[in-house]
């Protein structure tokens, strides 16, 4: 293939991308109509339609797909390799971006960026919370967090942080209202606040375990977030109860802000779990912060 060939896959990669012509330059740096042209003329020298466009949408055709799933992993893996290779210096230096959601962000990786960054100036890390499942090749992603079961076979996985369980809570002003739940059936009879999460397609449902037994439990309430702190000041306000990661609310029960209840049915699991593509090449920076994130404990 010419060397212009391989410059068109570039940016036809980077419109089905973003489905924008309009951020795809922004991204590369060039015209809107430069990138336009140069699809069209990688489209007349394949000889198919690659991109299907509306006035408001751009959306890759079939075969703009096939192409975007069989050749994007090898341009990126070859964008990588140079990467790599412009980060064989003293010092580590780069860009790593890592999704992650809330709660992880908060108690894992930014006591350890609060640390690390000072003393390695020339790396900078980009860290996007979101509470999808992202799919951390097709959007370029060094790596991302997510519990331990929740992780592909084909990644690899490094452990961060130590076993986690949740908590069901409430304000003493919401019990001095109605009587604790004693088991989670009983949680129909309570304004919950719910969590809503977009790879599930609706509401979160509340996940327990005793003796072995796992089972999980649709609530109801007034309130529907997709923010951990969000749900947490609901449940201080005593507006209902609220399921959430035990440590962040610890300080809250110790002071008596808030009861925990149902505590012997939300059992240990597996906390997080750094994870990436096992046959990426990986650059010093990345290496660097993937040790200094290793659990340990």
């Amino acid at each position: 293939m010419a060397r212009t060939d391989l410059n068109d896959l570039i940016v036809f990669l980077a419109v089905a991308r973003e489905r924008s012509f309009t951020r795809a330059a922004a991204r590369l740096g060039v015209s809107q109509s430069s990138l336009s042209h140069t699809v069209r003329g990688l489209e007349q020298r394949l000889g198919v339609r690659l991109l299907a466009r509306t006035t408001r949408s751009v959306a890759p055709t079939e075969a703009g797909e096939r192409l975007l799933r069989t050749v994007g992993p090898n341009l990126d893996e070859i964008e990588a390799e140079l990467a790599a290779l412009g980060d064989l210096r003293e010092k580590p230096a780069g860009t790593v971006r890592i999704t992650a959601g809330e709660h992880s962000a908060e108690t894992i990786l930014w006591p350890v960026l609060e640390r690390l960054l000072p003393l390695y100036p020339d790396i900078q890390v980009e860290v996007a919370v979101d509470y999808g499942l992202t799919d951390i090749v097709a959007e370029r992603y060094d790596a991302g967090v997510r519990l331990g079961g929740r992780i592909a076979r084909d990644m690899v996985a490094i452990r961060i942080g130590p076993d986690m369980s949740m908590a069901v809570v409430g304000a003493p002003d919401y019990f001095a209202r109605r009587p604790p739940p004693i088991e989670p059936q009983d949680l129909s009879a309570h304004a919950c606040i719910n969590l809503r999460l977009p790879t599930y397609g609706g509401l979160y449902a509340w996940e327990f375990e005793r003796d072995g037994r796992e089972f999980s439990v649709r609530v109801e309430g007034p309130l529907v977030f997709n923010t951990m702190q969000l749900r947490m000041n609901a449940a201080l306000s005593g507006l209902g109860l609220a399921y959430l990661p035990e440590d962040a609310v610890r300080p809250h029960v110790a002071a008596g802000r808030l009861v925990r209840v149902l505590a012997d049915w939300c059992a240990p699991f597996s906390g997080y779990h750094l994870y990436y593509p096992s046959r990426r090449q990986h650059r010093p920076a990345f290496a660097l912060l993937v040790d200094a994130l290793r659990y340990r404990g």
